[in-house]
């Protein structure tokens, strides 16, 4: 690559919603980045002028250990060929993760051979986020916006409770001290305070350690671990493990060094008719969001747990495209969802049908993830190919994921800003149906209860 087109950060998001996310901080902070949604080549990296950072949207948290190792190692050494100051694996701000799925020291593992870096960084606040991260311990705001209560992770009324990766233990060594034989410390905040100087010999000190934690729960805490992170980078790619805080804080501290200008000024979206939520959540945020537009206009389409069944597949498919190109002809806008909240009798539902599959338990939401995610991609790309459709919702990290992976998408470049980690983005396909695409991706636990209504009026939180 043309030394001055050198990347600032190559990431790779463990999931799609979660990819966005990233992508925000970055093109907030004034940093060109595209995010690509199939392994890059170096012709596709050339399309774009200006490029600075470059992001990998992945699967990998709802994926096993072994299915990791062959996701994540080609997925690594694809963007580490492009040589960039620095590579992020990019996690769920609440480090949604377990020994059987998403495992975040799996990941470490594979990272620290593919950089060859005996000393891996994590750094998991997001203060923009509402999630905050003190003496190793991780909390987390009820959603990520407005005054929403602050809960330790193992006491959060949605994350405590989460169908894939129950947190139980907020002390973030703990939880991942079950994931990796790694030994891990930590930079806790106190040292945190000091400053970068304090921060690097402390660094020196922990240099026995492979896992190094970073405590932070403001702006000023992140421009210390970021400008930390930059010098650290000073002659090889440093690996890091975190929140879209790690775009964050190298964003504060590139622009301390007069490394990035000012960021762009994105234009007001408006509203363009109609558009599709496709939501494959169960948190108890989206379900205020799903009931909320229902009473606000929005016609909805409630999956039947037996979407799971490939054998009602084509029954399903076939009956919601025509029910969302019915409801587009008139103006209408829709929901597509597999459940409304956690206690939704389709969750238990599904439950039992994969047990009598014989499906082990720890497998089951892995699995409802990957068919419901699918089906509802399937109804999309008739939808799109039928009927014009211009804004388009996927609700839930895991689904999206899959839905999303079904529309041909080779990346995504952010056009708005809507809620904090959820931007607005236009999808770059050779399918002509996709192409020009507005996409949005949201997490559960992101956004207001309006947050469907203001999508569709293309409006910021």
């Amino acid at each position: 690559m043309n030394p001055k087109n050198k990347l600032l950060l190559a990431f790779y998001g463990d999931d799609f919603t979660g990819s966005t996310d990233a992508l925000e901080f970055l093109a907030l902070a004034g940093v060109k980045t595209v995010l690509f949604l199939k392994t890059p080549e170096q012709k596709d990296l050339d399309k774009f002028d200006g490029l600075q950072a470059i992001g990998l949207a992945g699967k990998s948290r709802s994926m096993s250990p072994d299915e990791m190792e062959k996701e994540l190692v080609p997925a690594f050494n694809n963007l580490n060929s492009f040589k960039p100051d620095h590579f992020h694996y990019k996690v769920c701000s609440t480090f949604d993760s377990a020994p059987h799925v998403g495992n975040i020291g799996k990941a470490i593992e594979i990272g620290s051979t593919v950089f060859n870096q005996k000393t891996v960084m994590v750094s998991p606040s997001a203060p923009h986020l509402g999630r905050y991260c003190v003496f190793g311990n991780l909390f987390a705001k009820m959603g990520t916006f407005g005054n929403g209560e602050i809960y330790r992770i193992d006491r959060h009324p949605s994350m405590s409770k989460h169908p894939v990766t129950p947190a139980t233990e907020a002390d973030l060594r703990l939880h991942l001290a079950k994931q990796t034989s790694k030994s891990i410390g930590l930079i806790n905040l106190s040292m945190i305070e000091k400053g970068e100087v304090s921060v690097l010999s402390e660094i020196e000190v922990n240099n026995e350690k492979e896992i190094l934690f970073f405590d932070g729960f403001n702006t000023e805490h992140l421009q210390t671990i970021g400008t930390v992170f930059h010098q650290l980078a000073n002659n090889k790619t440093v690996f890091s493990v975190g929140s879209s805080g790690i775009e964050m804080a190298l964003g504060l501290a590139w622009k301390q060094q007069n490394i990035i200008g000012n960021p762009e000024t994105f234009k007001h979206l408006g509203e363009v008719g109609p558009i599709l939520v496709l939501s494959g959540s169960c948190s108890p945020v989206s379900a205020k969001q799903i009931e909320y537009a229902i009473d606000n206009g929005f016609e909805q389409i409630a999956l039947e747990s037996k979407a799971v069944d490939v054998r009602h597949h084509s029954e399903i498919i076939k009956n919601a495209v025509l029910t969302v190109v019915n409801n587009f002809n008139k103006g209408i806008s829709t929901i597509i969802h597999t459940s409304i909240g956690p206690n939704d009798a389709r969750i238990r539902e599904t439950e039992l049908y994969f047990k009598s599959q014989g499906l082990a338990e720890e497998m089951i939401q892995k699995q409802c993830s990957k068919i419901y995610g699918s089906i509802i991609g399937q109804i999309t790309k008739k939808v799109v190919s039928e009927i014009s459709v211009k804004r388009i919702v996927f609700a839930g990290g895991d689904t999206s994921s899959y839905a999303a992976s079904e529309l041909n998408i080779s990346a995504l470049e952010m056009i708005a800003p809507l809620a904090p980690g959820a931007p607005m983005c236009k999808a770059i396909s050779d399918d002509e149906f996709v192409n020009g695409l507005e996409l949005n991706f949201k997490g559960g636990q992101v956004g207001t209860d309006n947050y469907f209504i203001k999508v569709l009026k293309g409006e910021k939180l």
